[in-house]
């Protein structure tokens, strides 16, 4: 005989439960505002008031749904950022995804909150679960590139681990850790690269495959910037493309001393196929030329992304700078549409000290824009001339920089303040 008060009796623990969830997200949220102090900016504000929200809704009087309120705790989470932010918006979710594991916006919200956290497995396990629930709607679409997104960076990873397959491999083991972190993982890589670098040599083919790998993941973890960087039409371009554009053309790098623009070398530097300048410089005809081709610029100070616009015309803009949120919003910031044909991308923003580039140790965050420009060049070593005018007069490069130019130099014209690396 089937007891009639069993179903009811279930009922009152799966609600007692469902309580409790959200009694415990509550204590969640009131952690994170004792923390936060008055929540006074915009993204903390709408936070706070999601959480009033929340509150209200478990009051037996009202008649709010408590659980889209939970969601919406969880969106002004991720809004207002940070990793205290993020952390928050996992505990709201886990919880939401137990209240209805059914609900495609709990999932959804769960991966964005794990993978802002670099969780990129969880994270993966969320997408796909709400991938399953959504269907093919609009909404999906998104889930599905950053799927893809998740899934070539493992590739990356684990194709790297089978290019070297020694035995007790860190990235090995760290790979296949389902709670490992991008930055856990984007250190590791580093590691084994600098590693197999220093063991076997640039030169190396699986080295060389092994730095296409590295390159492709750390496009592929900075990518969520925007895909095109450049407003108003600019084509992004990695070391692939400033390649092209430079081979069998011949480079001057210009300085932006006095010296310079005193002179009378202006015709002569505007002769050259491609001409460089640094940071902020003025032009003098006469001394200075009148061409740009290449401009690079060294992103300084703790908020590089209110500088001035970078308006001067020119083909091609460089932008150095770290870390990468720093990096993509100066970018986005400070691009002036029209002003540049090419800009580089991600993989362009830190090319000394970067293995899938460079990946030379001692070259620190203070290294001068010019030298970091004339040391890429050098490497891509595709242009049949490459001079550097203005920068013999002590101070125009740092002495180590000094040091790696003159022992390097095939030629020095004091007359014309020329040094020659080809």
């Amino acid at each position: 005989m089937t007891n009639p008060l069993a179903g009811l009796f279930k009922a009152r623990q799966k609600e007692a439960a469902r309580l409790d969830l959200y009694a415990r997200n509550m204590r969640l949220c009131g952690e994170y505002l004792a923390a936060r102090g008055d929540g006074s900016a915009p993204g903390q504000a709408r936070l706070v008031q999601a959480i009033g929200v929340l509150a209200t809704s478990l009051d037996d009087t009202s008649s709010a749904d408590p659980f889209d309120a939970l969601l919406q705790v969880g969106e002004r989470a991720l809004e207002a950022g940070g990793e205290d932010g993020q952390a928050l918006a996992l505990g709201v979710t886990e919880a939401a995804t137990r209240i209805r594991q059914r609900s495609k916006g709990a999932w959804r919200l769960r991966g964005l909150a794990l993978d802002g956290l670099g969780r990129d497995a969880e994270a993966l396990e969320c997408y796909e679960r709400y991938l399953t629930l959504a269907g093919g709607t609009d909404a999906a679409a998104e889930v599905v590139r950053r799927i893809d997104t998740l899934r070539r960076r493992r590739a990356c990873v684990e194709a790297a681990v089978a290019v070297f397959p020694e035995a007790g491999s860190p990235l090995r083991d760290l790979a296949g850790e389902r709670t490992a972190t991008t930055a856990a993982v984007t250190t590791e890589f580093a590691a084994f690269v600098r590693a197999r670098v220093a063991r076997h040599g640039m030169g190396h083919h699986e080295v060389r495959r092994l730095l296409r790998l590295y390159g492709e993941y750390r496009r592929l973890v900075e990518r969520d910037g925007p895909a095109d960087p450049a407003p108003g039409g600019s084509t992004p371009i990695g070391a692939a493309g400033l390649r092209g554009l430079i081979a069998g053309r011949t480079v001057c790098v210009v300085a932006n001393g006095e010296e310079v623009a005193r002179s009378t070398l202006g015709a002569e530097i505007d002769r050259y196929d491609l001409v460089v300048r640094c940071d902020s410089f003025r032009l003098r005809a006469e001394g200075t030329g009148e061409r740009t081709d290449l401009h690079a610029v060294t992103l300084r100070g703790d908020a590089p992304w209110n500088g001035p616009a970078w308006t001067r015309p020119t083909g091609i803009r460089l932008v150095f700078g770290d870390p990468a949120a720093g990096w993509r919003r100066a970018v986005r910031q400070r691009l002036s549409p029209g002003a540049q044909e090419h800009i580089g991308d991600a993989s362009l923003r830190r090319p000394l000290t970067d293995p899938a580039l460079l990946g030379e140790t001692g070259w620190d965050a203070g290294t001068g824009t010019a030298f970091t420009t004339l040391r890429l060049l050098d490497f891509l070593d595709v242009s049949p001339r490459l001079d550097l005018i203005g920068f013999q007069p002590p101070g125009r490069l740092r002495p180590r920089e000094a040091e790696w130019v003159m022992d390097r130099a095939t030629h020095v014209d004091d007359s014309k303040m020329r040094i020659a690396l080809r």
